[in-house]
């Protein structure tokens, strides 16, 4: 370790660190543009400078690594007229168009003006005229005018996916980003460009124009999207008190984790969000002649109680069937576990999810989903609908999520689900499928609840609730919770569980793998 001091403050950092880092892990913020933690600091923006005791001129802190006893000011009038100088050379051909800037309210010039800068400008001279709205990408929107040239996406392209897309082109003044000749930005993390870029000169056409920063608000999740699990931020518009905004959510963005994703997230995870608000199922739905009035969960609860109950005294659980998915949760996967394999007995549990997809050599996985691994430890056996089986004998029927679309048409099921008496789904979304069923429950997606997920790599992860979920819809554990009391077979075991952080202890007692990760 060394012992340094920044704006006379001790400090003990590992030997190697920069004077960047080391301010920040005292709490200390240093400005800066060009630097980012995926990449070797590069030094572009000039903007990390600061005072070292001994040296005769300001150095970059971004490259400066801590020696025993060195002494920094951030913040000597030395180090602030500096950064005032700076900010005028980048300012001196950037244009002055906040109001109508879609990185407003998260620009980092605009942030770092406001504290450090507020100067009457100099600059008499017209400014440097250069390509605006350039579409470089599939989702990338390029203002030339706007870029300081910290070079972020052009290390990005080449040191995080190594397709190299863009560079800097022509020297001096005349120095710009541009793509190469017959190129397009079109790789699985094109997305991050817009992220990282300090600025507004790579906007994201996705959400360019559609609402503004200050509006949103930001909340953690973890992408369910594949089976990687990326840490990811959910940003939502709550909304106007007198009138409604067209969606809920409108960005999803990269969370840092070393251990799972790093700083990125695939444009699968950040551009396919809109199943969070679309085709949503969000009230009870009721498609046959049913003797339940007013339907509502505990009616539905009680209901399906009696019919199971009935079933498991007559010694006919054969006659119990269940399709699952592994969107579900850890939490929701080992109370249907423990009520319907264990309690009841039942044998008929098929697994029902997306078809898998393109996977690539980093992040994106072929599992369109977020805890298969999490069910195989739990102990469940992966077996595919068969609908032969299912419809030989089956009397009741208990279906989770929306996939029995992905892999059978209408003609296909109807005739095998029409010979069974009783069937009940509950999915968060509404197709065709639904039809076939007495009645539809709405559930809350991930983004709508907590709990854990397992990805492909073993490690657990827990989410918190991130949105409110859309109307009568309710979470998979609440509804088992409620159920598995209903049924009276292990009462004071399941009367505990009044949250998933209580089922994930409990998880940990029983299943070794859990237990690890407590």
């Amino acid at each position: 370790m060394v012992k340094i001091f920044i704006d006379e403050k001790p400090l003990e950092v590992e030997e190697g660190t920069t004077v960047l880092n080391a301010a920040e892990q005292a709490g200390i913020d240093i400005p800066h543009l060009c630097y980012h933690s995926a990449f070797l600091p590069e030094g572009n923006c000039r903007m990390c400078l600061v005072e070292i005791e001994g040296l005769p001129k300001l150095e970059l802190a971004c490259s400066t690594q801590v020696r025993e006893g060195m002494k920094i000011s951030t913040k000597s009038e030395k180090v602030i007229e500096a950064r005032k100088g700076v900010l005028e050379f980048l300012l001196a051909e950037h244009p002055l168009d906040c109001p109508i800037c879609d990185k407003a309210g998260e620009c980092k010039l605009q942030d770092y003006y406001e504290e450090y800068g507020l100067f009457e400008s100099q600059f008499e001279e017209s400014k440097e005229k250069r390509e605006k709205r350039l579409k470089i990408g599939k989702n990338l929107i390029l203002d030339q005018e706007r870029c300081i040239l910290c070079t972020r996406c052009v290390r990005f392209l080449r040191d995080v996916t190594r397709t190299h897309e863009l560079g800097v082109f022509n020297r001096g003044i005349s120095s710009e980003i541009h793509i190469y000749e017959g190129l397009s930005v079109e790789n699985n993390y094109s997305g991050n460009l817009a992220e990282i870029c300090p600025v507004g000169a790579i906007t994201d056409s996705d959400f360019r124009f559609k609402t503004r920063k200050w509006f949103l608000k930001k909340e953690e999740s973890i992408c369910p999207l594949c089976s990687r699990g990326c840490n990811i931020y959910i940003e939502y518009h709550p909304g106007f008190p007198r009138f409604s905004v067209p969606k809920r959510v409108y960005r999803v963005k990269s969370r840092e984790n070393q251990e799972v994703n790093g700083f990125w997230i695939c444009d699968l995870g950040r551009y396919g969000y809109s199943y969070i608000d679309e085709g949503r199922l969000n009230q009870i739905v009721e498609n046959v002649n049913h003797p339940l009035s007013e339907l509502n969960l505990e009616k539905i609860l009680l209901f399906i109680s009696e019919k199971l109950k009935r079933l498991y005294h007559m010694k006919k659980t054969s006659h119990i069937a269940l399709i699952l998915n592994t969107w579900l949760s850890n939490e929701e996967l080992f109370l249907i576990n423990k009520i319907f394999r264990i309690d009841l007995n039942v044998e008929k549990i098929f697994f029902v999810d997306p078809p898998e997809g393109e996977k690539d050599d980093f992040l994106l996985t072929s599992e369109r989903t977020p805890n298969k691994r999490g069910a195989e430890e739990i102990g469940f056996d992966f077996k595919p609908l068969d609908l032969e089986t299912l419809g030989n004998g089956t009397q009741f029927l208990m279906a989770f999520g929306p996939h029995l679309s992905h892999h059978f048409s209408l003609t296909e099921i109807k005739p095998v689900f029409d010979k069974i008496e009783t069937k009940l789904l509950f999915t968060s979304f509404s197709n065709e499928m639904n039809a076939l069923f007495d009645i539809v429950f709405p559930t809350a997606l991930i983004a709508e609840k907590e709990g854990s997920l397992t990805n492909l790599e073993g490690k657990v992860q827990k989410f918190s609730q991130a949105l409110m979920p859309l109307g009568e819809s309710q979470p998979e554990w609440k509804i088992m919770v409620d159920l598995a009391k209903k049924l009276e077979v292990n009462f004071n075991f399941y009367r505990q569980f009044s949250s998933p952080e209580i089922i994930f202890q409990e998880m940990g007692k029983e299943i070794t793998f859990f237990e690890k990760r407590k």
